[in-house]
């Protein structure tokens, strides 16, 4: 099956939430002032959102409630749905209805659009570097406050798989917590105690021998911090396929492939949310539509 028909889109509250969050910042009390004074009203137009540099879309339920929250009407044909590649050039979706609408949802629409196909962008460019691998892109918590679920969505449009949503889902034991808990043993002994049997229980290392610890421990998923490639295949290889081992630190474009040569199941990179460039995407008045 392919990705386009994998990827389910999220509930629309969740997508609504965000979007009239955002509408209502930049309405304020007002409206858009801008809009009702020059454009006549009634006036009705078509426009295109189109793209202006390669890349991977995502945030299409977005740009689209941003536009129906501001005219219930709006005709949007989808071209490029969420998950396609597109090239300059290319028509990613013709929208029609009311122009005072349209411009008022403008920008709202375009920063989802343009910041979600940003992260899928990143992520599939990871994931491109992968092929041929086993090893498996997910992003992590480095996330815009209010927007996880939609970027951890353009994560999954790019290609690539989410790690845990928060803090509630599964238990990641981190340097601190170890510190805190008074060792690896300790940390995990309370981890189990408290777990419930759906709950997935992870541990971070940034040794071999933090990593042995962890092993002889029955961890079932370790994160292996910081590790060169050589380290990082020292650890598969001592493993022997007994934990589910996930690499992070330093990961990007030219790195993954010596990354995930290691034979590690998961590579997670935190740049992919929150440092993601947008991925430039235009609205056009009256184009000619191919």
């Amino acid at each position: 099956m392919s990705q386009l028909n994998d990827l389910h889109p999220l509930p629309s509250f969740i997508v609504e939430r965000a979007v009239r969050a955002a509408l209502e910042e930049d309405l304020g009390d007002a409206g858009d002032i801008t809009s009702q004074s020059t454009i006549p009203a009634g006036t009705q137009s078509r426009v295109v959102l189109r793209a202006r540099q390669p890349g991977v879309i995502a945030g299409l339920d977005a740009a689209r409630t941003a536009f129906r929250l501001m005219d219930p009407n709006m005709k949007i044909s989808v071209r490029k749905p969420d998950g396609s590649r597109v090239e300059p050039g290319d028509v990613i979706a013709v929208i029609e209805g009311d122009a005072r609408a349209i411009v008022t949802g403008e920008r709202v629409a375009l920063n989802f659009l343009g910041h979600l196909s940003g992260v899928a962008s990143s992520t599939a460019r990871i994931v491109d570097a992968v092929a041929g691998t086993s090893a498996r892109i997910c992003c992590t918590r480095k996330t815009t406050p209010g927007l996880r679920a939609l970027e951890k969505y353009a994560v999954r449009a790019g290609g690539g798989v989410n790690h845990r949503f928060g803090l509630y889902d599964a238990i990641l034991i981190k340097d601190n917590h170890i510190a805190m808990a008074g060792g690896v043993a300790a940390a995990i002994d309370g981890a189990r105690a408290k777990a419930g049997h759906m709950v997935q229980i992870e541990m971070e290392v940034d040794t071999l021998e933090q990593f042995e610890e962890a092993l002889k421990l029955g961890v079932p998923v370790i994160l292996l911090d910081n590790m060169d490639p050589a380290t990082l295949k020292r650890a598969v290889e001592l493993n022997q396929g007994r934990a589910v081992l996930d690499a992070s630190g330093r990961v990007t474009e030219e790195t993954a492939a010596e990354i995930a040569a290691s034979g590690v199941d998961y590579i997670s990179v935190g740049w992919i949310t929150h440092s993601a460039p947008c991925l430039d995407i235009g609205l056009d008045y009256d184009a000619v539509v191919l």
